[in-house]
């Protein structure tokens, strides 16, 4: 984001009389509004326990996927054989299933076009040769309706509750889009195209006990999507190289000798290893010879998608990353030889590995077997163990992008919330934990990095205060793909994210936040949270009724504004101390500190938690002083946003 200009602080000189009268309008804070009961959205019951973690009877569906497809990169298409192997947990017997079908948003009629990414290119999206339902043992061709980006398969028979499975055989291509595909796409670099292949096969969606089938179509926001075990195949040409999701199960088939040695070598060092250097790319000899095509083999478990990238003019690098458990995975980048250059792509590979680990020691550690970061034309995107980011990336944004997009891993790869619905619990989480990636790397080389709450200097943004004061800004509790253009980012991103540093670092402080927070993701890793499962998770194990917070920030746009409004010497008498009047002016609440600064040169502080203000909108004070008042100022270290700080400061 582009930096804010800093707000102005007005002062008023107060003169002669130890008096400080009041220029602030009458409150007009209602505190029954603000601590009113909350009635949280989804209701606890035994799926969903009343303190925030999946309830004794919790289930969620499970779809396996079987995959063998074909990379044709003179026609620009890909075709597929795909089994999804489903399995049905819930309670309820199915008479139809779902799937999602995203290349679809490339089609003229796709609702995408009115709703939410119009263009002028379009493919037929998926075309389908056959699909089949292999059930009882035995396979029959499927009845099937196909809706936009959704697919309803109506069954012969009830899938059966709590253990019925089934087998779905689907035969497709489609034709892959050019570089204005957005997400998924081929271009041309300096050396040869590349493929970023993402959203590329029929996934089913979601059943679960909030929505039954959530049939949500896609245009333009993100994903809600089942776990599984995946094994997929690409055959491309040979002198291609692969990068995918997940583990490369056939090494010796599509690499050469060297490149296996070399790869070994990086699974034992910290310090980046060449795979293929930037001279080897187009060497025939970087290549193995066998065949015109080759066929990789990539397995990844307990994910909910994968993606890959494949060209010829891939450079590629690996380094080890050390999990805390003891564990290892493999940080790796491939990217265009114009990428090359430790101002540029020469360091992914060293900034992905240092936010894996430290995101692994903060919040939970990376279970996939490598994680990867790709420079093509699909600029900005994630998937479960790879991401897409810009060929021209450099400096810091290569490295705020980079731990941006692997941040994704943990939300919403690993905490599988529904981003379709919810974007907030998978951008203003993952902007809430890159800022602190930001912070430690290299003692904050990159940093601070502010984007959701502080400007460069440090004060609360114009971004968010403007956003609090829009009437047409959407709050954060909006269907992801209900946000308009211009406010998409600075809710879902900024303000979801900044109310978390609040909650961290000013309502629950960070051993309160962060033994809740890891709660909450050991709980929900592979599962599917709501919004509410959030809320009561950090009240539960935070110790605290956030009501008021989850209300006045995430339910509506309140803003805070909070007043010095009086403040005099004991009987005219400085020595007998003096009594200090603060106002709340807005509906939200926050805990704020008051700052009396005497003329001597000390000062004191005095810390007002949320109850002050839970019956009343004024509260005084009496300090215990010996010397004269100088000033009294709310908020001293600008950590909460105040909508009018020309209220907040006063002198004499």
């Amino acid at each position: 984001m582009k930096k804010r200009d800093l707000l102005s602080f007005a002062m008023f000189a107060i003169t002669g009389a130890p008096v400080f009268a009041a220029q602030a309008p009458p409150p007009a804070y209602d505190p029954a509004k603000t601590f009113a009961p909350l009635t949280l959205p989804e209701p606890v019951n035994s799926y969903r326990s009343s303190n925030g973690a999946p309830g004794p009877d919790y289930w969620q569906n499970v779809a396996d996927y079987e995959i063998h497809a074909n990379l044709d990169t003179t026609a620009k298409q890909l075709s597929a054989a795909e089994t999804i192997a489903y399995l049905n947990n819930s309670p309820d017997a199915l008479p139809s299933l779902w799937l999602q079908l995203d290349q679809n948003i490339y089609r003229k009629d796709a609702r995408s076009m009115t709703a939410g990414w119009p263009r002028k290119d379009f493919t037929e999206g998926i075309v389908f040769d056959s699909v089949e339902i292999e059930a009882g043992g035995h396979t029959a061709k499927a009845d099937y309706i196909v809706s936009d980006t959704r697919m309803q398969v109506r069954l012969a028979e009830p899938l059966k509750g709590r253990g019925g499975s089934l087998k779905i055989h689907i035969q497709y291509h489609y034709a892959i889009p050019g570089v204005w595909g957005g997400r998924t796409s081929w271009g041309i670099s300096k050396k040869g195209e590349i493929y970023d292949m993402a959203q590329w096969y029929p996934r089913m969606a979601v059943y679960d006990d909030l929505h039954g089938w959530d049939t949500q179509p896609y245009i333009g926001s993100e994903f809600y999507l089942e776990y599984g075990h995946f094994d997929y195949y690409v055959t491309a040409p040979s002198n291609m190289l692969i990068a995918g999701s997940g583990e490369l199960k056939n090494p010796r088939d599509v690499l050469t000798a060297t490149q296996i040695e070399r790869l070994a070598q990086a699974r034992a060092s910290d310090k980046t290893i060449m795979i293929r250097t930037p001279q080897e790319v187009n060497d025939p000899a970087s290549r193995p010879r066998s065949s015109s095509t080759l066929t990789w083999h990539f397995h990844m478990d307990n994910t909910r998608d994968v993606a890959f990238s494949a060209s010829s003019a891939f450079v590629w690098d690996a380094a080890r990353i050390n999990l805390p458990d003891g564990g290892k995975s493999l940080a790796m980048s491939v990217y265009p030889v114009e990428s090359v250059g430790d101002e540029g792509w020469g360091r992914s590979t060293e900034y992905l590995k240092h936010a894996v680990e430290q995101f692994s020691q903060k919040w939970f550690p990376y279970p996939y077997p490598a994680a990867i970061n790709v420079a093509g034309f699909s600029t900005g995107m994630e998937y479960p163990g790879i991401v897409f980011d810009g060929i021209p990336d450099k400096g810091k944004q290569l490295f705020w992008i980079t731990a941006h997009e692997i941040g994704h891993s943990w939300f919403p790869m690993i905490v599988g919330s529904n981003e379709r619905r919810n974007a907030w619990m998978d951008e203003g989480f993952n902007t809430f934990i890159d800022i602190y990636e930001s912070d430690e790397f290299q003692g904050g080389v990159y940093g601070p990095k502010r984007d959701s709450e502080y400007s460069a200097g440090g004060e609360p943004p114009d971004t968010i205060l403007k956003v609090l004061n829009d009437p047409e800004a959407p709050v954060i509790l909006t269907r992801a793909d209900g946000f308009p253009f211009k406010l998409g980012h600075p809710v879902s991103y900024f303000k979801a994210a900044y109310g978390l540093r609040l909650l961290r670092e000013q309502i629950l402080g960070p051993q309160r936040f962060d033994w809740a927070f890891r709660k909450y993701i050991r709980d929900w890793a592979y599962k599917h949270p709501s919004p509410s499962d959030f809320f009561r998770a950090m009240e539960s194990e935070g110790g605290e009724d956030l009501s008021y917070f989850w209300r006045g920030w995430f339910l509506n746009n309140w803003t805070l504004d909070m007043a010095v409004k009086n403040a005099q010497y004991v009987k005219g008498d400085y020595r007998q101390g003096a009594t200090v009047t603060i106002a709340n002016l807005g509906q939200l609440v926050l805990p704020n500190t008051v700052q009396v600064n005497f003329e001597d040169g000390s000062n004191t502080r005095v810390q007002l938690p949320v109850e002050t203000w839970i019956s009343k909108g004024e509260y005084t004070f009496t300090l215990d002083s010996k010397q004269p008042i100088l000033s009294v100022v709310l908020d001293p270290d600008h950590v909460i946003p105040d909508n009018d700080r020309g209220n907040d400061v006063w002198k004499k």
